[in-house]
């Protein structure tokens, strides 16, 4: 891990901490891929013994590559947001209501599946710092975009989005497909009136 993640971007930290070697890369990935699949299954309390079976490898292997559950925590965080942040780019040639409401409903569903990790995570830490700025570096220029093109109201801000996007995804729906419609919802109130 960088000695200071402060200014580091989340692609950064995830990059610092994955190893070189082709088969520690991989062991390092398959933990990754389970932890995600772990704490989304069984939140923030999920085994480490079970994360470190789902991904073939012992103990040992998962210690040696995240020294503390908060290690991997942060590691899945940031790779996630690295994620979202490659779909930001890969909608850029997108018109720009579509890629807007695109990327935010994979931010949803993001959010969504890692409440647990967030929830985990001291909300001033210099990951989730850096990985919030990475979201924003990421999002912000869809929103500007959509409303440079008269998509978007004028009289919101990147953040003002964001606090919304998270509201709907901090409740819990008793009914499947409620959190799309009331996302719909919301983004209709988001469209500029002409």
């Amino acid at each position: 891990m960088a000695e200071s993640t402060a200014t580091a971007t989340a692609a950064e930290i995830v990059v610092v901490q994955r190893p070189r070697r082709a088969d520690a890369a991989r062991n390092f990935d398959a933990l990754l891929a389970a932890a995600r699949e772990a704490f989304a299954e069984h939140g923030a309390d999920a085994s480490l013994e079970d994360i470190a079976r789902r991904a073939g490898v012992g103990i040992g292997t998962l210690y040696r590559n995240f020294p503390t559950r908060r290690h991997l925590f942060e590691s899945v965080y940031a790779e996630e947001v690295n994620a979202l942040a490659k779909v930001a780019v890969d909608l850029a040639a997108e018109p720009p209501w579509p890629a807007l409401t695109t990327w935010l409903r994979r931010f949803v569903e993001y959010t969504v599946t890692k409440k647990a990790i967030r929830d985990a995570l001291n909300g001033e830490s210099d990951i989730f710092l850096a990985c919030r700025e990475s979201l924003y570096e990421a999002g912000g220029p869809l929103l500007l975009r959509a409303q440079q093109a008269g998509e978007v109201r004028e009289d919101m801000s990147f953040d003002d989005l964001v606090r919304m996007i998270s509201g709907i995804t901090s409740i819990a729906f008793p009914e499947e497909g409620q959190r799309d419609r009331v996302l719909t919802i919301a983004l209709d109130g988001v469209r500029a009136r002409r």
